[in-house]
């Protein structure tokens, strides 16, 4: 452990997996201007937004695996990591949203969760903690997210393809709904033991 904190601190900005975590941002805003098209008089493009988004599922798991296998773990890449994953989520959620394939409901249940965790890093910052890492839990109600959210868009059609992505967009999304808020739970308990330790220490 010691010697992974080392090499984050002396570890280079320009790697492979923060240039892979860099192109998984700068596809946030071209993902959200696919998919809201057809709002503004424009045509269908699903497709394209789907491939966007497979970029980002592929990417996300690529950064990770090659940080690790070639020892370029960063404090940089820790941040853009999450950072990409919160944007994809939010701008998903906008997206269908807008277009209603997501009921408000869900948006304002996974928003609020994300409210939560910013409130949880004001309270570290405030006592001199960085933010949270990313758990397996996090990662893995991302994960479904991110397969439920295609899975949605393709429900928005007449075709048997659409009713079928329906069913299995539904599961996925239930699932990271539920993985998205116990990971966030965790994430309070483990923001109120260091409090607590900082406080009992002072």
């Amino acid at each position: 452990m010691e010697v992974q904190e080392t090499r984050v601190q002396t570890d280079r900005v320009l790697t492979i997996p923060n240039i892979l975590s860099m192109a998984r941002l700068a596809g946030v805003p071209l993902f959200l201007w696919l998919i809201l098209r057809p709002e503004f008089g424009g045509p269908k493009s699903d497709g394209w937004a789907l491939l966007v988004l497979a970029f980002s599922g592929v990417s996300d798991y690529l950064d990770g695996k090659l940080a690790r296998r070639w020892n370029q773990i960063s404090s940089l890449g820790r941040l853009l990591d999450p950072a990409a994953d919160r944007l994809y989520v939010l701008s998903t959620l906008l997206g269908l949203t807008w277009r209603e394939i997501l009921p408000l409901w869900l948006t304002a249940l996974l928003l609020a969760r994300e409210l939560v965790l910013l409130v949880m890093v004001g309270i570290l910052r405030r006592h001199g903690y960085p933010p949270p890492q990313v758990n397996f839990l996090g990662k893995a109600a991302t994960f479904n997210l991110m397969y439920a959210f295609p899975l949605l868009l393709l429900s928005d059609g007449d075709r048997w393809i659409a009713s079928l992505a329906a069913v299995f967009g539904w599961a996925f999304a239930g699932w990271g709904t539920t993985l998205y808020w116990w990971a966030g739970v965790l994430y309070v308990v483990q923001v109120r033991r260091l409090v607590r330790a900082d406080t009992v220490a002072d």
